[in-house]
This record gives structure tokens, sequence and C-alpha cells, in this order.
């Protein structure tokens, strides 16, 4: 019970006859199945993204425990005249 059987289908497919012609179907077939093969079609263009993301973390450690880049200072000697010596005296 539940299910779809043949005597529910063909009663489908008649009424779907009925709606937009017998003409119609193979145009309306046509584009569901365009549209399901660039659906996987994305959604494998999606997954091969995902890997080479995780391939850059597995290479790059600090990637992995990163949220934000980091401010690096470009100039690493004016950062530290900006920024007065503590002297211990």
């Amino acid at each position: 019970m539940g299910g779809i059987g043949l005597p529910e289908l063909l009663i489908v497919l008649v009424i779907i006859m009925i709606i937009f012609g017998a003409g119609k179907i193979p145009q309306i077939g046509s584009a569901f199945g365009n549209t399901i093969r660039n659906f996987k079609k994305s959604m494998k263009e999606t997954e091969e993204e995902e890997e080479v993301s995780l391939e850059d973390i597995s290479k790059n450690p600090e990637l992995e425990n990163s949220e934000e880049p980091k401010a690096v200072p470009e100039n690493l000697e004016s950062s530290e005249e900006a920024a007065p010596k503590k002297s211990s005296e």
C-alpha cells in the first residue's frame, strides 16, 4: 500500500495527455531530462570544489584552525618601531 502501481501510473499519463496533448509530451520529457542532467552536473561540480578545498586544508595545516585570514604586517621593522620597546630598568 502507498506505492504507485501500474493502474495509477496509467491514470496519471492519461490526464497528462489530456492536459498537454500528445505533441507536447516529448518536449516536456526532454525539458525534464535536461533539468535532471543539469542538476547532476552542478552537484558533481560542487563535490569536486569541496574535495579541492579539503585537499588545500590538508596540505596547509594553518588553514585547519583559521576562520579568518590573519593580518600580517608588511614591514616587520616599521611595526616594531611603532610599538615602543619596554625596558626592564
